[in-house]
């Protein structure tokens, strides 16, 4: 293959990757070693990724295709023959989906657990239904009664039930719709049941069986309802030319989100077409394709909250629990133990309190004066926002960077902005057109061999970094895998200064030796450092590049590795959700594999290393291999210099490469076909084995799931 038929290189789209990737998660609820309710929680997560993957891409596949020329030549795929196969690809997997449901629904009542209509209750349950509909759920209803002339808004995301009535004497049609208050109370309600027996009600059927009660005063005698759901493009679109502060953009952007164009709108599909036309035409639904058919219910992402049951081996057992880093000593200073060492945690196998604590410790520390941080995602009560309210109050300077773009978190980014400036912390949004997704905090420290000066001060001043793949989030940090390197390395310390006084003054863009910052030469580091091994493998040397990644779709990044594949490097990748290249292609990407891995735990860590002529080179980074990330993004990725620490994140690449349970191989055919193991092999899943040896314990490679 020539150089120049590399332009021909295969490259999948982006959208389609990640619906193969949404398909194995389809795989974990199918999978029969998974207990029963792990795998109904992963029908709620497959829901809603979906919800996700309509309100952006498919809302952006709608935006290009409306200028398809210049789209093609952009994107590399016409946008309009993407939008069909997502189609028939949605299509396919709702069917597998609805199957898998109801599979799990027979399980549950093979166990004594049912989940019951309106139509199947007894007069005790009917009585109880209707008390808890009068006095919870009516008042939090509001019917729109519809008509061809309403000019309705049908919000994003919340279920509804189409009703259908029909007048006693006159037989004439009445449509209304009512929005399902799953935000406001439970999707779930429990019914009186015999002894041994569980009996649910979804929400929806509960106003079902109660429609007589809301429409008592009409002369009504038949009622039918549909559940139905709208989602819409969820981009925000902000005037630049406005004369707005960005917080006010960003509020404007999220009022007319509400208003989005519709991208999917999902009914019942025994819904008679009559009615499902006439709903169209009331809520301007023209393109057939956004009309999905489905089943009686929407919305399963609330299965990921489906009441606890009291059932043996219904659940994951405990023992996937935080525990404290080995090196971290509890009861003593956190800031002393980094000065003497680089500490890299692993979450969510070490507990996040450690960085908490690192904050507490800061927020009371007479010698600490400053604490910078960035913030793209926050918890609903977050410990951080607590710390950093606390240090301001004790007299530091306090500098957040807060996102006011982080997608679907911009209205808690900027209540969590007004807190912050409301008990003294100063807070930034970051640089002109580019979001800050790096994850840094950087603490300063007074420090001598007396004692501080006046407020802190005097002495020797010391910086604390701390450089992650993931959010400083509570609550993602026990469900997601991510690293954080605390460090007090000059060499790390002083370029994360750096990259603050960035956002400080935004049109000084400083030099980096060590840190690789984005947009301004992330790209061109990541292209030396694969041309310095592709140059190793032309010289006979042994060469190598080990990526650990959510999503690889950079253009640039592929055609360079399958350059590096035909020179002889060996690349090895695990990629969670998108991957746009080919592995295995015979005289292209021979050299390459790829897996991915879906467990019980997201994979979120994002790290490189290069093998470097046998010094290898080790780095973890807050972004994915895509476009935005290299060219549109403030992002960081952190050189690892510690022998110990280095070697750790060697020992976690390998041990989840050699996962033989839940690891999928990336091929052409993208069939995610589980690995394959030898009879003689013995199972190993990634995530059970890296429990043991973060915590120090004998490794114990894991269950025989996934085959």
């Amino acid at each position: 293959m020539t150089k120049e038929s590399l332009k021909n290189a295969p490259f999948v789209s982006k959208e389609i990757s990640w619906l193969y990737f949404n398909e194995r998660v389809l795989q974990e609820a199918a999978d029969p070693s998974v207990p029963l309710m792990e795998r109904m929680k992963f029908i709620g997560i497959f829901s809603s990724n979906l919800d996700e993957f309509f309100r952006v891409r498919v809302a952006t596949l709608h935006r290009l295709v409306k200028i398809r020329d210049k789209a093609t030549a952009l994107i590399g795929h016409d946008p309009q023959e993407i939008l069909d196969e997502v189609h028939c690809l949605v299509v396919r997997q709702i069917a597998r989906f609805e199957a898998l449901y109801q599979q799990l629904l027979d399980q549950l009542s093979a166990d004594g657990v049912f989940i019951r209509n309106e139509k199947e209750l007894n007069d005790e349950q009917k009585a109880f239904v209707a008390t808890y509909f009068h006095d919870v759920v009516r008042p939090l209803l509001v019917p729109l009664m519809l008509t061809s002339k309403t000019a309705l808004l049908m919000k994003d995301q919340p279920v509804y039930l189409a009703v259908r009535l029909q007048r006693k004497k006159s037989r004439k049609l009445d449509y209304a719709l009512i929005q399902v208050p799953a935000d406001r109370i439970s999707r779930f309600l429990i019914l009186p049941s015999g002894p041994g027996t569980t009996e649910l009600m979804l929400l929806e059927d509960v106003i079902r069986l109660c429609l007589p009660e809301i429409f008592f005063y009409f002369d009504y005698s038949a009622y039918d309802a549909y559940v139905v759901k709208m989602t819409r493009d969820s981009e925000l679109d902000m005037d630049d030319e406005r004369i707005a502060t960005f917080p006010q953009k960003v509020q404007e952007g999220l009022a007319r989100r509400i208003a989005g164009d519709p991208v999917r709108f999902v009914y019942d599909r025994t819904m008679p077409q009559p009615f499902l036309n006439y709903l169209r035409e009331v809520l301007d639904i023209e393109e057939d394709k956004t009309c999905i058919g489905g089943g009686r219910y929407h919305n399963f992402k609330d299965f990921i909250g489906f009441p606890k049951l009291d059932r043996p081996g219904y659940y994951y057992a405990d023992g996937f629990r935080p525990v404290a880093h080995p090196q971290i000593k509890a009861g003593h200073s956190i800031l002393d133990q980094i000065a003497k060492r680089d500490l890299l945690c692993h979450f969510p196998y070490h507990t996040f309190e450690h960085f908490i604590d690192l904050l507490r410790e800061a927020a009371i520390d007479p010698r600490v004066t400053t604490i910078r941080i960035t913030a793209y995602r926050l918890a609903q009560d977050s410990q951080i926002v607590n710390a950093l309210v606390n240090a301001a109050q004790n007299g530091k300077k306090v500098f957040a960077v807060v996102e006011l773009q982080a997608r679907f978190d911009e209205a808690a980014n900027l209540f969590w902005s007004d807190r912050l400036r409301e008990n003294g912390v100063r807070v930034v949004h970051g640089l002109p057109d580019l979001k800050v997704h790096a994850k840094l905090c950087l603490i300063t420290r007074h420090e001598s061999g007396g004692k501080a000066g006046k407020g802190g001060k005097g002495g020797k001043k010391v910086r604390y970094a701390c450089v992650g793949t993931g959010n400083f989030h509570e609550g993602t940090a026990r469900l997601y895998t991510d690293h954080l390197l605390m460090t007090a390395d000059q060499r790390i310390t002083g370029e994360v200064h750096k990259v603050f006084e960035l956002f400080d003054n935004k049109y000084r863009i400083p030099m980096f030796r060590h840190l690789v910052v984005s947009p301004f030469q992330a790209r061109n580091k990541y292209r030396r450092l694969i041309q310095s091994e592709i140059r190793a493998a032309k010289a006979g040397e042994v060469a190598g590049i080990d990526i650990k990644i959510n999503n690889f779709a950079d253009p640039e990044m592929a055609e360079l590795l399958y350059r590096a594949s035909r020179a002889g490097v060996a690349v090895r990748i695990v990629a969670r959700s998108m991957f746009s290249m080919v592995p295995g292609i015979k005289g292209l990407s021979e050299r390459i594999e790829a897996i991915s891995i879906v467990d019980r735990l997201l994979e979120h860590s994002r790290f490189f290393i290069f093998h470097n002529r046998g010094t290898p080179l080790y780095f973890i980074s807050s972004g994915d291999w895509l476009p935005r990330n290299f060219d549109r993004r403030v992002e960081v990725a952190v050189p690892l210099y510690d022998k110990e620490v280095q070697n750790q994140l060697r020992q976690y690449f390998d041990v989840q490469w050699s996962d033989n349970c839940k690891a999928r191989l990336w091929d052409e055919a993208m069939s995610n076909g589980y690995r394959p193991r030898a009879e003689t092999e013995l199972p190993l899943r990634s995530q059970v084995a890296l429990m043991a040896v973060l915590q120090g314990e004998p490794r114990q490679d894991g269950e025989k799931g996934g085959q």
